[in-house]
């Protein structure tokens, strides 16, 4: 399944060591007002390269927008955005072509399809994240003129929750060939209350799905999360007065439906699975082999998932603004 929405359809394209990455959105409202400048910084956040600490890749990843703008506002026709890959090397793939990385999506794509694209995972790369934050970022100015903003960070990396701390963790783990794992909040404010439907078309649900669509993500939380477990229900509840919430303990969230409160999520980021340590594996035989992933990887993704999960959210916050409408009867 490569579209994601209902309202606001999102279908992302290609491959890591392919042409381009994009995406064509339909169902964008007309009259948005929408340039390359209000895309690109999303891009650049996301992209590699930019510190030691990150994949060593060079891409520029300059978006461009081929169609659904007139006179630098969307007209409500499909936009489609590409951005054009630079900097491939993919004979550093070439050992792997007949062997399944531990932690990667080898083994199962090749499951499934019975062949895969072993250069740098191919449409299973985290590159192909670079085509939901271009989404995200048109969805971020969907939201705007409403008042809903997203921001996210980085809350934790190997359990360290320091800024100089966790930059040590990724150094030690880089140092040592080896990577490591963090925890992503991302937050929404201005969310008007009575977005998302009971049952089965919750918000919650909808959020869960679009982070854990993210390669990396292993688990998701929406408010006290798993701490909910640990609560009374007299700490847990939020109490209402006429002030409005007196805390937030649901996330923003309650009986699937936005309360208008902050919609807070968190995400556990697992660690890069390209490793230049040693791990055991097989082969496309079944044969036992040994390996040692070269290239140029992150030794932690948490950082640059932030403006992915972030975009993920706006995604589904737009798409539920655009459902609620119906309701209404009034456009977004």
């Amino acid at each position: 399944m490569n579209t994601f929405g209902r309202n606001f359809r999102c279908t992302t394209f290609g491959e890591s060591h392919g042409k381009a990455v994009g995406v064509v959105i339909d169902g964008c409202p007309p009259g948005i007002a929408l340039t390359e400048d209000d895309i690109q910084p999303y891009l650049d956040r996301r992209r590699p390269g930019k510190s030691p600490l990150e994949s060593a890749r060079q891409e520029p990843d300059r978006v461009e927008i081929l169609s659904g703008t007139f006179e630098v506002r969307t007209t409500g026709a499909p936009i489609a955005l590409v951005v054009r890959n630079r900097d491939v090397r993919s004979e550093d793939y070439d050992a792997l072509r007949d062997v399944f990385r531990p932690g990667h999506a080898d083994y199962t794509y090749q499951a499934k399809y019975g062949l895969r694209d072993h250069r740098g995972g191919g449409r299973s790369s985290g590159r192909e994240t670079l085509a939901r934050v271009a989404a995200g970022a048109v969805a971020v100015r969907c939201l705007a003129p409403y008042g809903v903003a997203v921001s996210g960070r980085v809350v934790a990396v190997h359990g360290a929750t320091e800024p100089e701390a966790m930059e040590a963790e990724i150094r030690a783990a880089r140092d040592a060939g080896d990577s490591v794992g963090g925890i992503v909040e991302v937050t929404a404010t201005g969310c008007p209350a009575g977005l998302g439907d009971p049952v089965f078309g919750k918000l919650d649900a909808a959020i869960a799905g679009a982070m854990m669509g993210i390669g990396a993500v292993k688990g998701v939380e929406i408010g006290e999360g798993f701490g909910a477990a640990r609560m009374l229900g007299s700490e847990m509840n939020d109490p209402i007065g006429k002030a409005g919430f007196a805390s937030n303990h649901a996330g923003g969230i309650l009986g699937g439906i936005s309360t208008g409160q902050d919609i807070v999520v968190r995400i556990a980021v697992k660690p890069t699975p390209s490793i230049r340590r040693v791990q055991r594996t097989v082969d496309l035989a079944g044969e036992e082999r040994e390996i040692s992933v070269a290239g140029r990887h992150d030794p932690c993704i948490a950082p640059r998932i932030v403006p992915v999960a972030e975009c993920m959210l706006a995604l589904v916050l737009v798409d539920a603004m655009l459902e609620q409408a119906k309701y209404r009867g009034a456009p977004i």
